[in-house]
């Protein structure tokens, strides 16, 4: 089933909503971030949306404008990486009205997330799929990872961060996403039909949040004059690479099925 028109137009007017709260935090720090750890946080992760979430965003809507469910899934994958981030921002913001447009998002996102998932012909997508992409070992991914991340924000949540910090933030946003992984590898562990859409695009997302995270760190230094974190950087690649492999495997089965 083809989306409807209206979900490329909400699609869009996402796109410039998220372009435009970037921008803002761009040229107007202070203002949209009044303390230092709310600069140390988003400035450099406001580049990474519009060098990465946007270009992405908008790369998948015209791949599904073209039609088929190629385009579709990396749709509702970029869905899910503005859905992470404007959970982050709606929360460290809160109570300020700048939190008011980052939960627009939100919503919004979640609005076009469910109509791209319930425009997709599952059975189909099943047939398609089955047997051509790395079922097991995407599931496994996608389960570890959720479990790992859900796990250590419930910890962070629970006692380990300041409420409405940052790092409270990005916890909560974990809490909120990781689930998702969680049921998604499942799922899909299972070859259920809604498995194969749920994982092509939650390793599509993860994948997103593991390469933004990385240019994050290489963005930091530039413009907050602090100093690389090596060690960090490294982790975050090596456990990107946990998700970057399943996924290309994922990419390769898509393309094979035509």
């Amino acid at each position: 089933m083809k989306p409807a028109p209206r979900l490329f137009t909400l699609s869009w007017l996402i796109a410039a909503l998220l372009a435009i709260l970037s921008l803002a935090g761009l040229l107007f720090p202070s203002a949209i971030y009044p303390s230092a750890d709310l600069r140390r946080a988003f400035l450099a992760n406001d580049v990474v949306n519009l060098l990465i979430g946007l270009p992405v965003l908008a790369a998948s809507l015209l791949s599904a404008k073209r039609g088929g469910w190629f385009g579709q899934l990396f749709w509702s994958g970029a869905l899910l990486y503005v859905i992470y981030n404007a959970v982050a921002y709606a929360v460290a913001l809160f109570p300020s009205w700048i939190f008011m447009p980052h939960a627009a998002l939100f919503i919004l996102s979640l609005a076009a997330l469910a109509g791209v998932f319930t425009s997709l012909d599952l059975p189909a997508l099943q047939r398609g799929l089955a047997g051509r992409v790395p079922e097991r070992l995407s599931a496994g991914v996608l389960v570890g990872l959720g479990s790992l991340f859900f796990l250590r924000s419930v910890g962070q949540v629970a006692g380990g961060a300041a409420p409405l910090s940052p790092e409270f933030a990005v916890a909560v946003a974990d809490l909120l996403v990781t689930p998702a992984w969680i049921i998604g590898g499942i799922l899909l562990w299972r070859r259920r039909a809604a498995g194969y859409a749920l994982g092509a695009g939650l390793l599509f997302q993860a994948s997103l949040l593991f390469v933004g995270l990385l240019v994050f760190f290489l963005l930091q230094p530039l413009l907050l004059a602090e100093p690389f974190p090596a060690l960090d950087f490294l982790v975050i690649f090596v456990m990107g690479l946990v998700c970057f492999i399943p996924f290309g495997l994922f990419v390769r089965g898509m393309l094979r099925s035509g």
